[in-house]
């Protein structure tokens, strides 16, 4: 087992620059299986033997499975393979078991497990041969063999060797105890979300076994599932009074780690964004000034984007309507386009924990009527599968992009064909060249996402369509000069923070037909782009433009509606007040 431990840890390196195997492996796996000896020494005899069958029966499947999985699709053992387990019928377990035992299945990591697991069960045959006991004499008598110590040299070897083997049991014991601690809090949690976040700490837990990371891919299966059964509950639940199709085509797109301080149309000193910043020129784009983020989570921030649970509301999230199927239900066809999540089995906890109840099936059914079905290199393959749906100009439409846009890492979200700047483009001289090169990299990503969302755009201009932008989060990026990048996940959240990773874009976009048509929503805009926002009330924002009245509705919640609430609290991760951490931002001219 001490070695099937070791394959397992080995031979499940990530293919990636610097990647290494956990640290302290040889450590845990003495801990951990000597643990399983003193387990299986104070049981009864005949039970010990069957539970150490059970227990090789598991780690060998687990093993085999975990291994295949990382050959074979590059991943371990994950929720969305857990998730997809559950979902497979008959026919395609039987398809997957056929491909599992293909000729390949003996190649890396899973071939030294077989090899393993052959030479164990050769070794226990011989074993058992060999201690066979023999009649003689009408009794049955094992025979003694090899060097016969006396009575006070065995006595001083066992002393020995039982010092060694505690003073060894101790040291491992100290030295992987912090990551036990980790497993036991990872474990020990309410929500998904609460995981996610305790997975982006730096001490977070090494499930450096199949077993450990099986066991925590069902656990988090099991807190999803009661947020699904809430929301599929909570469906059932859902009425429309009526609605007036106000908006005959609405288009929400959701961008990804941009920070708009980098965004020409925010007055970056660099051109990242010449084609929004031309319709907004012309009086067709608007963007709004002052909106933020409740989390820098993707997966925090679509639950309250989808749902109409708003910061600082009584219970869940998962309590509230989700805004897809309140349209649905209203007579709007939804479609939904997504780069990021769909499930599949190589998936990050971090797009499991976001994307679990966009695709279980029951809701999906009830919020989409299309959705595409693979993910795409670059962002502008959302562009392909939306004219491949052909969803057409009749009816009354909402459709949602969901892009990859500046998600780490940022070289690889823009075509190196489209990327402008390099790091000699930047006068910053407290960053490293290495830095700026990054910098240049992200400024790339924000380019080429411009021209991604003008043809979603392009589009929609030939229709009476409205179309909201607006990011997840934002991102890091060396501003200021903190020699620092992405997000920052610590419980604290102070105003440099607050500013480049939870201040994001937004802006509206009305075609000249829905200007004509509705000259009441244009002045609304207007008279909302500088006022105060956060993304979690998207959602009411949009029921009013569908024109849809249920009451499920706020309308303190709309940024366009004269009911608005604008001295509302936003409060970042459900704590920090944004507008008080940031004053000093705010006082400067």
């Amino acid at each position: 087992m001490f070695v099937l431990g070791l394959i397992c840890t080995y031979a499940t390196v990530p293919h990636q620059p610097r990647a290494e195997a956990y640290g302290l492996a040889w450590h845990e796996l003495f801990f951990d299986l000597y643990l399983l000896c003193v387990l299986l020494t104070v049981l009864p005899r005949g039970l010990s033997r069957w539970v150490k069958r059970i227990i090789y029966v598991v780690a060998y499947a687990l093993a085999l499975v975990d291994l295949y999985c990382f050959t074979k699709f590059d991943t371990t053992i994950t929720p969305t393979m857990i998730l997809l387990v559950g979902e497979t019928n008959a026919q395609e377990a039987s398809e997957f078991v056929s491909t599992f035992f293909a000729p390949d299945m003996v190649s890396g990591g899973t071939g030294w497990a077989l090899l393993l697991l052959g030479i164990h069960i050769a070794w226990s045959l011989f074993w058992r041969a060999k201690n066979k006991p023999r009649r003689t004499h009408g009794r049955d008598r094992r025979e003694t063999r090899g060097l016969q110590l006396t009575p006070v040299a065995e006595g001083g070897l066992k002393v020995i060797g039982g010092l060694a083997c505690i003073a060894l049991l101790v040291w491992c014991a100290l030295s992987v105890w912090p990551n036990k601690q980790a497993m036991a809090r990872l474990m020990s949690y309410g929500n998904i979300g609460d995981v996610e976040r305790e997975l982006t700490r730096p001490d977070k837990a090494e499930l450096y076994q199949p077993f450990y990371r099986a066991l925590f891919s069902i656990y988090a299966n099991t807190l999803t599932a009661s947020q699904v059964d809430s929301l599929i509950e909570r469906e059932d639940h859902v009425s429309v009074d009526s609605c007036s199709f106000k908006s005959p085509d609405i288009v929400l797109i959701i961008g990804e780690s941009y920070n708009r301080h980098h965004a020409q149309l925010y007055g970056y000193d660099k051109p990242t964004t010449p084609r929004q910043q031309a319709r907004a020129d012309a009086g067709e784009l608007y963007p709004f000034t002052d909106v933020v983020a409740p989390w820098n989570l993707t997966s925090f921030v679509f639950k309250h984007l989808f749902s109409l649970y708003a910061v600082g509301d009584s219970g869940a999230w998962s309590d509230y309507p989700l805004f897809p199927e309140v349209f649905r239900k209203a007579g709007y066809s939804v479609t939904f386009l997504t780069n990021q999540f769909l499930p599949r089995a190589k998936e990050a906890v971090y797009d499991f924990s976001g994307g679990f109840f966009l695709n279980n099936p029951a809701l999906s059914k009830a919020m989409f009527d299309r959705r595409n079905e693979r993910l795409s290199v670059f962002d502008e393959g959302l562009l392909k599968d939306y004219d491949n749906m052909k969803p057409g100009n009749d009816g009354h439409h909402l459709t949602i992009f969901h892009l990859k846009g500046q998600h780490v890492n940022y070289n690889s979200k823009c075509p190196k064909s489209r990327q402008r700047w390099t790091n000699k483009d930047y006068d910053r001289p407290k960053l490293r060249a290495k830095e700026r090169q990054m910098l240049a990299y992200y400024d790339n990503s924000l380019l080429y996402n411009d021209s991604v969302v003008d043809q979603i755009i392009r589009r929609f201009e030939q229709r009476e369509a409205i179309v909201i932008y607006l990011s997840d989060h934002g991102e890091q990026v060396y501003d200021e000069d903190v020699h620092f990048i992405c997000r920052n996940h610590a419980d604290t959240i102070d105003a440099h923070m607050a500013r480049y990773e939870y201040d994001i874009p937004m802006w509206i976009y009305m075609s000249p037909s829905y200007r004509a048509a509705h000259p009441d929503v244009v002045w609304q805009v207007e008279q909302a782009q500088n006022k105060p926002y956060m993304s979690d009330a998207l959602g009411h924002m949009l029921l009013y433009l569908g024109g849809i009245r249920t009451r499920d509705y706020r309308p303190e919640l709309n940024i366009l509606s004269v009911k608005y609430n604008a001295g509302r609290k936003r409060l970042l991760k459900n704590v920090t007040d944004y507008d008080a951490v940031t004053r000093k931002y705010k006082q400067q001219p």
